[in-house]
């Protein structure tokens, strides 16, 4: 994690460089209020830089949680929470499993999906804690099973909040991606929905919808691609660039047979594309007779015009 107080300092001395330099500037300007519209950009630069750090840090954050797997992580927090001493662990798990509930129902009734991600969190520490009460040579039988019966109540939500959370942000980000208008930005959104999806199948990797989903966006970042290439290749055409088309269509024909394509579109797609650089082939062949011929009849009059 990078130093806050260092990133709080750098944005400030920014802020307020930035601040007697706009200053400096409408001063010489002759402008009569200058400190102004100088204080509102620092404070603008300041707001900015500090918005940022937050998006940037969650997302690191996430990410961090992803990548370690089924293997349990505990957040700092937790840590912090878990006393230690081994006899409180019952009532630990038990006011943890308290606050899964209520944000579980919070989450639920909510449209955002990061509220269902932070409840897989609660889920993760809740069954690290519990992984340790069992290690532990103090707990009796009875308090054991009680764990292990918890455990597996937990691990039942945490499935449900991680496979609400990949459907709905990827069904988010793949509704966003169908409305870009750039191709770049459909597939970054694309990609973003895809990179959902299998985070998710980090622990759940035989989950059948996830797996369905997957394979459907790569699909749609293949047709984002191919159609990408055919509209510059209908483009060329238009302005009668037909080698240029061509080889645009052959671009679109070598990401038909690399991209994750069901077989009867891959057929399909490639049978039209072939189709269109035949016919493109076949107007470049009759240009080119169009060009000799005059050249042959201007020829054969120049003969007919001498003198014999």
């Amino acid at each position: 994690m990078p130093s806050s107080a260092g990133y709080l300092l750098g944005a400030l001395v920014a802020a307020i460089a930035l601040f007697f330099a706009l200053w400096w500037m409408l001063v010489s300007g002759g402008d009569e209020a200058p400190w102004i519209p100088a204080g509102l950009a620092a404070s603008v630069v300041l707001l900015v830089a500090l918005s940022a750090r937050e998006v940037v840090m969650r997302r690191a954050w996430t990410r961090y949680l992803l990548d370690q797997g089924g293997d349990g992580p505990v957040r700092a927090s937790a840590e912090r929470k878990r006393p230690a001493a081994k006899s409180h662990f019952t009532s630990l798990l038990s006011a943890a499993w308290r606050t899964i509930q209520k944000q579980s129902e919070e989450a639920d009734a909510a449209s955002n999906p990061e509220l269902h991600f932070d409840v897989f969190h609660l889920c993760q520490d809740y069954l690290a804690t519990g992984d340790e009460a069992l290690r532990s040579n103090s707990l009796a039988s009875e308090k054991r099973n009680a764990i292990r019966a918890g455990q597996e109540r937990v691990r039942a939500l945490q499935k449900h909040h991680l496979l609400t959370w990949a459907r709905d942000s990827a069904r988010t980000l793949t509704y966003e991606a169908h409305q870009r208008a750039r191709t770049s930005e459909r597939i970054e959104s694309a990609n973003r929905a895809l990179h959902c999806l299998e985070s998710a199948l980090q622990f759940y990797p035989q989950e059948v919808e996830l797996l369905e989903s997957s394979v459907a966006i790569r699909e749609f970042i293949a047709s984002v691609k191919v159609a990408h290439w055919v509209e510059l290749a209908e483009r060329s055409v238009f302005k009668g660039h037909y080698r240029r088309a061509i080889d645009r269509y052959k671009d679109a024909l070598f990401y038909l047979s690399r991209e994750s394509v069901k077989e009867e579109v891959r057929m399909a797609s490639t049978e039209r594309i072939e189709r269109e650089i035949e016919l493109l082939q076949a107007r470049i062949h009759a240009r080119k007779n169009d060009r000799a011929e005059p050249s042959s009849e201007r020829g054969i009059g120049d003969q007919e015009k001498m003198p014999r």
